[in-house]
């Protein structure tokens, strides 16, 4: 909502600057979408279409991100009470058949990969009891790292798309003034009307470089943000699985 705000706010004011520079020059030039496009030089129309491809993959990665983490987040709070009751009666194979039923949960994932290396490891006749929870504990850790790459795919191009894409606008704002100033060459004249073309290219450039960096910018800080918190979630099960085999190999002595 605060994106959509700003950005309105940011195209409203962009757009009363071409109304007017356009008015000043005698009104020779369009102020709709298609017009400025028909009247943008092939360097801007290219810084255009450039933007429109960086803005197409922002958002769809925002989509993306946010399905899986939503649904993460649903299986997540299904998964967790499940699985706990069932270690809690010592049915380690009912609770990675709960594990198996939910693999979209990050937790899940988790906890299936620690509860299948400690049951192989108990079912090993000559399985030593102390390797059997440093077996678990580093399977919990390679799967966390695994996930965490998971959760962050497409997050990095975000990043890349906030950043960069207001330079992109840049560049279509310094062709714009170029063009500008080869018009007053061109037309041996000064004023208004010799520069409009060139500043309304310059104008459109940087609002759409703008729009597409602030929406990718605010999303990547939030999506990072839930990132880190699934991290911790995942960290809180992996230490409460490891004390929970821990309890387990204390019970069989």
């Amino acid at each position: 909502m605060l994106a959509a705000h700003v950005a309105g706010i940011t195209l409203s004011h962009i757009t009363a600057a071409a109304t007017w520079v356009v008015q000043e020059g005698g009104g020779a030039m369009a102020t709709d979408p298609l017009g400025l496009w028909k009247a943008m030089g092939w360097v801007a129309r290219t810084v255009v279409i450039i933007l429109f491809i960086m803005s197409g993959w922002s958002i769809g990665v925002m989509i993306d991100r946010w399905m899986a983490y939503s649904a993460a987040r649903k299986q997540s709070r299904a998964f967790a009470p499940a699985v706990a009751g069932a270690l809690r009666d010592g049915r380690i194979d009912e609770a990675i058949k709960v594990a198996e039923r939910n693999k979209k949960s990050h937790l899940a994932k988790v906890v299936t990969a620690g509860l299948m290396e400690f049951k192989a490891h108990q079912d090993s006749p000559g399985a030593i009891p102390g390797e059997t929870i440093e077996a678990s504990k580093r399977a919990l850790e390679r799967t966390e790292a695994i996930v965490h790459a998971e959760l962050k795919r497409g997050l990095g191009g975000l990043a890349t798309i906030g950043s960069t894409a207001p330079f992109v606008g840049l560049f279509g704002t310094v062709m714009g003034i170029l063009n500008a100033f080869i018009g007053i060459n061109n037309s041996k004249a000064t004023g208004l009307a010799a520069v409009a073309g060139g500043i309304a290219e310059a104008l459109v450039t940087t609002a759409i470089g703008l729009l597409v960096a602030i929406p990718a910018v605010m999303m990547f800080n939030y999506l990072t943000g839930r990132v880190e918190a699934f991290d911790v979630e995942m960290d809180n099960s992996s230490s409460e699985l490891i004390d929970y085999f821990l309890k387990k190999r204390g019970d069989r002595r």
